[in-house]
């Protein structure tokens, strides 16, 4: 498992009836400790305590393998091992064992031979469940299966990368998540690809950890999250141009829907003008790529993720189901099958109609909101439940968003709606400042006037509000339903645990402005 609260993995594993559960003993992110092992070992107390009796704890021992961080730029004292309760005096990782329960994975594989023979599966037999939280919090268990999941990865890893033999291909992704599932693991190894594997952050122990990594293993395909990239642009130019990044040849985007700005800059400077961006659109649930431009074929749009994928069927909808023809806005939806769509929630399939297919009988559902242009090309907008209707103007707020990054002092903006006595819903912002500038009464002024410039004045924000970091999953995805949380100052939050980083959380309800908290 990968970095949920015991309380979560819990949960999942008892929705799951696991008799297995396979960790490691703990992992270094950036300057902190995850002591998974001991996540691990309070889950199965919990498992106990309602009668799920896990017959094996299987441990990979990794910390051996890594070097400690040297220092802690937050002041804690993760980065200092023998100050931590997790080490011995000499600095060695400490695992508390069950013998009864817990076996090393390198003791269990020593004596077992390298040749392992096929185990021949049925085409629809399970291949892996993967947890989400959904936009209500409650965890679903995403069910792909073995035959179409592993077609359409090796499928859309081909030709969304243009994969051929001697790239060099690197995701950022973790490995825990659908990307690292789909385009980590199972589409690069079915392409026989060469592969980068990371562990880590963006940002640490320096901004130029991706461009360095590049450079050293001459990376030709590049696949990482808009968050990440605006992250990167923050620190300016400068950390990318010291490397040499000429062996790039297709960039790409995935997580959420990226904006023109960063875009430009992902294909200016990271590219050099001399790429394909490839901004993917799909979901832990399609389970591989369902609109992309194909490199070197599509022409481009920047925060157009183009065109669907070979097979995959687009349909924008009205509130009544009605199809927009050409030009337009509405729900988007998928109209036939493709092989790697999931095939039910684990254990409960009536919530997976339910969630997919009632709002739109005949459709598979995104629950996301698209446009298209005059010229066919798809606009993803974001989540339904990410629009906002304020004053009878509906809005989304990646609209909103990118507004907000086109000043100089943003580095990233997340928009959710707040509820409002007058207009219905007004929008709620949280910006996250690029290094150098302060947030003050001007800016918020400015930010305000930037908005209203660009959409319209019914589009003034009421609250804005300083974001030193915003609530991502591990994969880089913003969590908008703890925002809106966060906007309301309702601490009732549901499951938090997929967050990367859960003491964000707390940051931003210290900094909810005063006119908020009437």
């Amino acid at each position: 498992f990968g970095g949920y609260s015991a309380d979560s993995l819990a949960e999942r594993m008892i929705n799951a009836q696991a008799s297995v559960l396979i960790t490691a003993d703990a992992v270094w992110r950036a300057t902190k400790l995850i002591a998974l092992k001991e996540i691990a070992d309070n889950a199965l107390k919990i498992c106990r305590s309602k009668k799920l009796d896990v017959k094996l704890c299987l441990v990979v021992q990794h910390m051996k393998t890594v070097t400690p961080p040297q220092s802690s730029t937050n002041g804690t004292n993760d980065a200092n091992p023998a100050k931590r309760t997790h080490f011995d005096d000499k600095g060695n990782f400490k695992v508390v064992w069950d013998s009864s329960i817990d076996v090393w994975w390198h003791e269990a594989v020593a004596d077992v031979s390298s040749e392992c023979p096929p185990v021949w599966m049925d085409a629809e037999d399970p291949l892996f469940m993967l947890y989400t939280s959904g936009s209500t919090g409650k965890p679903k268990g995403v069910l792909h299966t073995i035959g179409g999941y592993m077609l359409y990865t090796a499928t859309t890893f081909k030709y969304t990368f243009d994969y051929q033999p001697g790239d060099v291909y690197f995701c950022t992704a973790d490995i825990g998540w659908i990307t690292g599932h789909s385009y980590v693991t199972y589409g690069p190894m079915l392409n026989c690809a060469t592969s980068v594997l990371f562990e880590g952050v963006p940002t640490y122990p320096h901004t130029s950890r991706f461009w360095e990594i590049i450079e050293k293993y001459k990376v030709s395909k590049f696949y990482t999250a808009p968050t990440a990239i605006r992250t990167l642009m923050k620190f300016g130019d400068e950390p990318v141009k010291k490397y040499d990044l000429s062996s790039l040849s297709v960039l790409g985007s995935v997580g959420e829907p990226i904006n023109p700005e960063a875009w430009l800059w992902y294909y200016r400077v990271v590219g050099d003008s001399n790429v394909s961006i490839v901004d993917t659109f799909w979901q832990t649930e399609t389970g591989g790529h369902v609109i992309t431009p194909l490199p070197g074929a599509t022409p481009t749009k920047p925060g157009s993720a183009c065109f669907p994928f070979f097979g995959v069927d687009v349909v924008l909808l009205d509130d009544e189901g009605h199809e927009i023809k050409g030009e337009g806005e509405g729900y988007l939806v998928f109209s036939r099958p493709w092989p790697g769509m999931m095939r039910s929630v684990y254990g409960d399939h009536e919530r997976f109609e339910t969630t997919y297919f009632k709002k739109f009988p005949g459709y598979y559902c995104t629950g996301d909101g698209a446009k298209r242009d005059k010229d066919g090309y798809i606009w993803v907008t974001g989540r339904i439940d990410d629009m906002l209707n304020v004053s009878g103007h509906l809005l989304s707020t990646a609209q909103v968003e990118s507004a907000l990054v086109e000043h100089e002092a943003v580095a990233e903006a997340a928009v959710v709606a707040r509820p409002h006595t007058v207009k219905g819903e007004c929008l709620y912002c949280y910006v996250t400042l690029a290094e150098g500038h302060n947030y003050d009464t001007t800016l918020i002024t400015q930010l305000k006037n930037k908005v209203r410039g660009k959409i319209g004045a019914f589009a003034t924000p009421d609250f804005m509000q300083l974001a030193p970091g915003l609530p991502k999953t591990r994969s880089g995805k913003i969590m908008r339903r703890v925002l809106r949380k966060v906007a309301v100052g309702d601490r009732d939050l549901g499951d938090i645990s997929t967050l990367a980083d859960p003491s964000v959380v707390e940051v931003l309800f210290q900094h909810r402005p005063k006119e908020a908290k009437v």
